[in-house]
């Protein structure tokens, strides 16, 4: 089936198309509009070639920009845009216009990648047409793209950050799912507050549909006086044991969460929660989530590198009950760092902290009587870290900050982790 041009975007696509932003999803906007047959040019300072600045007279040539997720919406180049009387959408919502399936929005502040894969995963078990798409790293225009807007019983499970959620018009889901909610990106959102509102965005663009909140982000929303319908609210912390999950990921929180969360939907939808279980026990987490990599002379090393913000090294700490010890830092994104370390402190035997936030961290440990030696690089840390441990230790890896200060991305720092780990068997 043939992709269909929307109304709304037939006046626009026949003037150039400015694609501000040359990474995954800017491409896939690129590619999308040339199975159009419209014309699209790239807009990056980083890329060689696409054009290095966005001026009011390209702004003047062009009547649609399409925008990826790093672009603030108070960035020059959107502002130069709406100046010049462009219609602005970023890339989730372009792409939505052309989706004809059903669309299962997914947030939070931690585990919405899991949920995705997982309910998708599920999903696929029981003969549904599913795909994760978002900011899982298939972008839903590459997803368009590649199933020509999908059909009408296909599902987007679809990973919407608050990135992609502050500045959504078009985009429409049938269900949205928010795990939880806690400090993050607060180097992009003036606030707490602010943050919160642009999750809520993907609430309010799921018009007549189903609604989820775990247990965290009913108690946010309470105190901020935003009112969630009572059957959306799922308990989410403090649920007993659940034999069915034994010897599955879900077995314990952090990823319990996930888990309880899925099953409210599975069971809206009508489907049978045997087969929801059944593909717990065959869903394999993805790499860099809280996953042992090795042990080494009693030693348990964990490689948890995508935690980025303060409430996933939490929940980690919060699955290890043996003394760890803990390699955090790297840039910052906000929030309150001496709360953060007072939380973790009673968990952590020893704290081994690198990257740009190392002397900021370091502060806090002194503040908060937590043991620590600051290392100029995560070869350091590692070697210094298993020279401190004895058996029965873990060595955990759960930065707690974004990885662009010393690495090129989350999974390059946790391969680099387990790289360093494997090196401490060989000699």
């Amino acid at each position: 089936m043939a992709l269909r041009i929307p109304e709304i975007l037939n006046p626009l696509l026949g003037y150039p198309v400015a694609v501000l932003g040359g990474g995954v999803s800017g491409r896939a906007v690129l590619a999308l509009l040339e199975k159009l047959e419209a014309n699209g040019v790239i807009f990056d300072e980083n890329q060689p070639d696409a054009r290095a600045d966005f001026t009011l007279a390209d702004a003047a040539a062009h009547r649609l920009v399409v925008f990826s997720p790093g672009f603030r919406p108070e960035h020059k180049w959107l502002v130069t845009a709406h100046t010049a009387g462009c219609v602005c959408l970023g890339e989730l919502d372009f792409a939505a216009l052309f989706w004809r399936g059903t669309v299962i929005a997914i947030t939070g502040t931690n585990g919405k990648t899991t949920l995705t894969e997982f309910l998708t995963h599920a999903l696929r078990q029981v003969n549904r047409d599913a795909r994760a798409t978002g900011n899982v790293g298939y972008s839903f225009s590459q997803l368009v793209l590649d199933e020509d807007g999908g059909v009408f019983d296909a599902l987007a499970v679809c990973e919407v950050s608050s990135f992609q959620a502050e500045t959504l018009v078009h985009f429409r889901a049938d269900a949205a799912l928010w795990t939880n909610f806690a400090e993050d990106h607060l180097e992009r959102h003036a606030s707490m507050r602010v943050y919160f509102d642009a999750k809520w965005r993907v609430l309010d663009r799921t018009v007549g549909g189903l609604v989820l909140a775990g247990s965290l982000v009913q108690r946010y929303a309470a105190g901020v006086g935003r009112s969630l319908p009572a059957d959306a609210c799922v308990a989410t912390e403090d649920q007993p044991a659940d034999v069915l999950l034994s010897g599955t990921i879900f077995d314990q929180y952090p990823q319990r969460e996930n888990f309880l969360l899925a099953a409210a939907w599975w069971r809206q939808a009508g489907l049978a929660e045997t087969e929801l279980y059944a593909s717990a026990h065959t869903f394999k987490l993805g790499r860099h989530r809280l996953a042992r990599v090795a042990s080494h002379r009693g030693v348990s090393y964990w490689n948890d590198s995508k935690a980025t913000n303060f409430h996933a090294v939490e929940a980690a700490l919060g699955g290890i009950s043996a003394p760890v010890l803990l390699i955090a830092g790297g840039r910052a994104k906000g929030g309150d760092i001496a709360g953060f370390v007072q939380r973790i402190g009673p968990r952590v035997k020893h704290a081994f902290i690198i990257g740009e936030t190392r002397h900021t961290l370091a502060d806090a440990c002194v503040v908060h009587h937590v043991p620590f030696t600051l290392c100029s690089s995560l070869e350091e840390a590692v070697q210094k870290a298993a020279a401190d441990a004895v058996a029965g230790d873990h060595v955990l890896l759960s930065p707690g900050f974004a990885s662009f200060d010393m690495f090129k991305s989350y999974e390059d720092r946790g391969n680099q982790f387990e790289l360093l780990v494997s090196n401490l068997s060989s000699h």
